[in-house]
């Protein structure tokens, strides 16, 4: 049985990067050296194929791969979430129901993306989806990404499904944001995540949850404590950690964030950095930079 996802779901949940071994080919080991340094970090749980997963740029196949090994690594010892983002809610709902099989404890699904989204037809899409899903869900607003967005109107309409457990935000919104946060107390134990690691900090202080925080794969134990020190009320440590998080902001994700995070993983022997197909790895001068930076990182 998987792990119930607490009402409200509070801590670092760590969206996973892939690691690959060839072209659509998951590098077990690797992922196996990911999840084990994550849950000795303290993490709260991880999050399979989100975007800092390429999950958009892996087949179905491998998407499957990447799920039985997470759930089969981490799956009894604490929630794992599935993306499950997709433009069919058929094929949404079959990779939820391959979820479930597999142990997942929730699936999180973005805007379905490519043709324009009114509010009414992605509450109809969403309302289909929820209806049907075997785990319950977390929305997933990521606008630069889908071209469409969950309003605060259709959150709060899928927000009294019973299946619904909260959303992540990475819409770098804080307006939107705190108005996100306002809603959510009308409705006990929904959940709100950022996804932006910079702002985990200042997103924690408004009353968010925890984060989804890419970061979190290779420093983990810094958002953890970064969640920690505000739950204790300890604001200027948790800030001065938030300053230490910005170092992987300039130094690691410089040229680009998904190659950037995954040559650090690299260099630092967790599991292989290739990147699935259109992304350009970090080579040369570049690539030395991020090893300068490793040995730098103020940790």
């Amino acid at each position: 049985m998987p792990i119930p996802i607490p009402r409200p779901f509070r801590g670092i949940i760590p969206p996973l990067v892939t690691p690959l071994a060839a072209r659509d080919e998951l590098d077990k080991e690797g992922l196996g050296r990911l999840v084990e340094r994550l849950l000795k970090a303290g993490v709260h749980g991880v999050f399979a194929l989100g975007t800092t997963g390429e999950a958009p740029a892996l087949s179905l196949a491998a998407r499957r791969t990447m799920i039985q090994e997470t759930c089969k690594l981490a799956g009894k010892r604490l929630p794992v979430l599935v993306g499950v983002t997709d433009c069919s809610v058929t094929e949404a709902l079959a990779m939820a129901e391959f979820a479930a099989e597999s142990g997942a404890s929730g699936v999180v699904f973005a805007c379905p993306y490519y043709f324009p989204m009114s509010p009414d037809r992605l509450l109809r899409w969403s309302e289909a989806f929820a209806e049907a899903s075997p785990l319950p869900f977390f929305l997933y607003n990521i606008p630069s990404h889908t071209r469409n967005a969950f309003s605060l109107d259709v959150v709060r309409a899928l927000a009294a499904h019973p299946n619904c457990l909260g959303m992540k935000d990475s819409s770098g919104d804080w307006a939107g944001f705190a108005s996100l946060i306002e809603m959510a107390r009308e409705f006990p134990g929904y959940t709100v995540l950022i996804g932006p690691e910079e702002g985990l900090a200042k997103a924690l202080e408004m009353g968010a949850h925890g984060g989804v925080t890419g970061g979190g794969n290779l420093a983990p134990s810094l958002f953890v404590d970064i969640w920690r020190a505000m739950r204790d009320n300890q604001r200027a440590t948790a800030y001065a950690l938030q300053e230490t998080s910005l170092f992987l902001s300039r130094e690691i994700y410089a040229e680009d964030y998904i190659p950037g995070l995954k040559c650090a993983l690299e260099l630092a022997g967790v599991c292989s950095g290739r990147l699935t197909e259109g992304m350009t790895p970090v080579s040369g001068e570049a690539r030395e930079r991020i090893r300068r930076a490793l040995d730098a990182l103020p940790l």
